[in-house]
C-alpha cells in the first residue's frame, strides 16, 4: 500500500504544480495583453484619423461645378428661336441657394487638394483632446482656419481654379450679348426671325419661374469623383495656383474651415450640422436671388427674339460670373499716394523800390467845374425770340435700356 500512496501523493503535487504554473502563465498573458492594448490605444490616440467629408458636400459641389461649366459652354451664333429658348430653359433651371452652397462646397474640396494644408492641420493635433479643442475653435470662428499651416497654399488653389471658371463664364456672356447686337444688323441673315416677337411670351416666363424652383440632382459619377478627391489627401484634381495671403472673402474662409474639419476627421455623416452651416454664404446667395428677379423682369419686358438672347447672356451667364466673382475673389484695394506739389513753390522776389518823381515848378491850374452828365433811360429791349424745342428722341429699345442700366446683380 505504501507505493500506491506515494504515487498518489506525487500525482497530487504534480497537478498542483501544473495549476500553479498555469495560473502564473495566465497572469503573464493577461498582463501582456493589457500592455499591448494600452500601447495600441496610445498609438491610436496619436494617429490622426482618416479624412472624413460627408456625401452631401460632394453632391453640392458637383451641382455647382456642372452648372457653371454648362453655362460657360454657351456661345452666340443661334440659328433659330428654339435654340435660344432651349438655352434659357437650361440656364433658368437653378435654385440660388443650391448654387451658392455648391460654390462653398466645391471650394472646400479644392482646398483639400493641398497636401500642405491637410498635413499642416493634422500636424497640430497629436491626440484626441487636442483635436477636439481645435475643432471647437474652428466651429466657433471659421476665420481661424485661415491662420492654420498651409492655408495660403489652399486658398491659392481655390481662388485660381474659381477664377478660371469665372473667366470662362465671362467669355460666354460676351459672346451671347455681342451676338444679340449683331443679329439686329440688316446684313445678318437671321434678322428676319430675330426681330420677330417671341412666341408664347407669358408661357416661357412661367416655365422659367417654375424651373427656377427645382432642385438639381448631381451626376452620380461627378459626385463620386469629387468625393474620392476630397479623401485623397491632395493632388487628385488637376488644379494649381500660387499661394494667396489673407484676408479672404467669406466663401473662401468657410471653405477652408470646412476642409480643415474634414482633415481632422470631423466633417463626416455625423457632422452635417457643422458642414451645412459652413456652406451658407450671404454674398453669393443674395446676388443670385437678385439675378433671378432681374431675369424675370427682362423676360417680361422682352418682345423680339434677340432680346431674349440678351436676357440669357446678361442675367444668367454674366450674373453667374459676377456673383461667383463677388463671393470668391477679393475686392480690389485702392491705394492713394502722398500728395506732392506739381511745381516747386516760387522763391521770394527781391523788393522793388520806387523813387517818387521830383516836385514840379509849373503853376497849378484848377480845371473848371462841369455839370454832372444827364443819365438817360435805356430803351426797352425787344423780347428774345422764342426757341424752337427739339423733337423728342425716339424711345430706346429694351436691349438698349437693359444694357445701360447698372448691373443690379452685383452685391452692394
Amino acid at each position: 500500500m505504501r507505493p500506491v500512496s506515494l504515487r498518489y501523493g506525487l500525482s497530487v503535487a504534480a497537478v498542483a504544480a501544473a495549476a500553479l504554473l498555469a495560473g502564473c502563465a495566465a497572469n503573464a498573458v493577461s498582463k501582456a495583453e493589457a500592455e499591448a492594448a494600452r500601447v495600441a490605444a496610445e498609438i491610436a490616440a496619436r494617429t490622426p484619423p482618416r479624412i472624413r467629408l460627408n456625401q452631401g458636400v460632394a453632391d453640392a459641389a458637383a451641382v455647382y461645378m456642372a452648372f457653371s461649366r454648362d453655362m460657360a459652354s454657351l456661345e452666340g451664333g443661334f440659328t433659330d428661336p428654339e435654340q435660344i429658348q432651349a438655352a434659357l430653359r437650361r440656364g433658368a433651371a437653378y435654385d440660388p441657394e443650391q448654387i451658392s452652397r455648391g460654390l462653398v462646397a466645391y471650394a472646400s474640396i479644392l482646398a483639400l487638394q493641398s497636401p500642405e494644408f491637410v498635413s499642416g492641420v493634422r500636424g497640430l493635433a497629436d491626440d484626441q483632446v487636442t483635436r477636439e479643442r481645435l475643432v471647437g475653435r474652428i466651429v466657433a470662428d471659421p476665420g481661424y482656419a485661415a491662420t492654420l499651416p498651409g492655408a495660403e497654399t489652399a486658398a491659392g488653389l481655390v481662388m485660381a481654379t474659381l477664377s478660371a471658371d469665372i473667366d470662362a463664364l465671362s467669355r460666354a456672356a460676351n459672346s451671347i450679348e455681342n451676338d444679340a447686337y449683331a443679329i439686329q444688323a440688316r446684313y445678318d441673315p437671321r434678322r428676319a426671325w430675330a426681330v420677330a416677337e417671341v412666341r408664347d411670351r407669358e408661357g416661357r416666363l412661367e416655365v422659367a419661374k417654375s424651373r427656377s424652383a427645382q432642385i438639381m440632382t448631381p451626376a452620380a459619377d461627378e459626385a463620386a469623383r469629387l468625393f474620392a478627391a476630397a479623401h485623397s489627401g491632395g493632388g487628385a484634381l488637376p488644379v494649381s495656383g500660387a499661394p494667396r495671403k489673407p484676408p479672404y472673402p467669406a466663401a473662401v474662409t468657410n471653405a477652408l474651415a470646412l476642409a480643415a474639419l474634414a482633415a481632422l476627421g470631423y466633417a463626416g455623416e455625423n457632422a452635417r450640422a457643422n458642414t451645412d452651416a459652413l456652406q451658407f454664404d450671404r454674398v453669393s446667395q443674395g446676388c443670385l436671388s437678385m439675378s433671378k428677379l432681374n431675369l424675370f423682369q427682362c423676360l417680361a419686358a422682352s418682345r423680339p427674339n434677340y432680346e431674349d438672347m440678351f436676357c440669357l447672356g446678361r442675367h444668367i451667364v454674366r450674373d453667374l460670373a459676377t456673383c461667383s466673382r463677388g463671393a470668391a475673389m477679393p475686392a480690389p484695394i485702392v491705394t492713394v499716394s502722398d500728395v506732392t506739389p506739381a511745381d516747386p513753390p516760387p522763391q521770394k522776389a527781391e523788393p522793388i523800390i520806387i523813387t517818387p518823381p521830383p516836385p514840379s515848378t509849373a503853376p497849378v491850374t484848377t480845371p473848371p467845374a462841369t455839370p454832372p452828365p444827364v443819365q438817360s433811360r435805356p430803351a426797352p429791349s425787344a423780347p428774345p425770340p422764342a426757341r424752337s424745342e427739339p423733337p423728342p428722341a425716339p424711345a430706346p429699345s429694351i436691349t438698349e435700356r437693359l444694357n445701360t442700366q447698372p448691373d443690379r446683380a452685383t452685391p452692394q
